[in-house]
């Protein structure tokens, strides 16, 4: 019997799709992750609710249905011809893990000790010129180990994107499997793809960890 990695191949293209939807939808969860923290710890309770609202909505229902949501129900409501699979599946992904990811940023800023934000005040900093110069690049350190988690995590959830006929490496799987039969093998390519992709992520973010930890006075 040929070696599995002779599957490799027919792989490619669903590789490349799963490497975009990966990098649309994280960049898409970080922006939400900051916007959505920062609302949180707003001093507008309109502001505060509506960002409450978005991330218990998402945090407590299932990514899967979220996708579909986006996929059929909401060009529904709005009377307009379906979303394409693609910009679905980046929405429910970057909204999901955004929700996710909000938590982080809230507690991580938080977790900045208040003494700081005093001694901004006390430098007559305005509070924009405190967030950005004093508590986030404090709050991103205590971020990052938990980023890092979030983004493997948001990597092995585009597998649900097949569900919605994303071409991507679970999607590919899947059809190859229906043409050669060779189950086993096709899911533990399937794996050790998912496994190439997430090692260097994590490798990276503990470099930059290791980095950041090493440059505070």
């Amino acid at each position: 019997m040929p070696a599995p990695f002779d599957l490799l191949p027919l792989f490619g293209k669903g590789i490349l799709v799963t490497l975009q939807l990966a990098a649309a939808s994280a960049a898409l969860a970080f922006a939400i992750s900051f916007l959505a923290g920062l609302g949180r710890l707003s001093k507008f309770r309109a502001l505060r609710a509506a960002t409450a609202t978005y991330v218990e909505a998402f945090r407590g229902s299932s990514l899967l249905v979220q996708m579909f949501w986006f996929m059929y129900a909401f060009s529904i409501l709005l009377e307009v011809r379906s979303m394409p699979p693609f910009l679905a599946g980046t929405l429910a992904i970057g909204l999901n893990y955004g929700a996710y990811g909000s938590e982080i940023v809230r507690s991580a800023l938080k977790a900045v000790p208040r003494g700081q934000t005093e001694a901004g005040i006390a430098l007559n900093f305005t509070p924009v010129q405190r967030m950005r110069l004093i508590l986030l690049p404090q709050a991103f350190r205590i971020m990052l180990p938990s980023f890092g988690n979030l983004l493997i995590e948001l990597l092995k959830a585009t597998s649900l994107a097949s569900l919605i006929t994303i071409g991507d490496m679970m999607y590919r799987a899947n059809v190859i499997n229906n043409t050669l039969y060779r189950t086993a093998e096709i899911y533990v390519v399937l794996l050790l793809l998912y496994f190439a992709i997430a090692y260097p992520l994590l490798l990276l973010t503990r470099r930059y960890e290791r980095k950041t930890t090493a440059g505070r006075t």
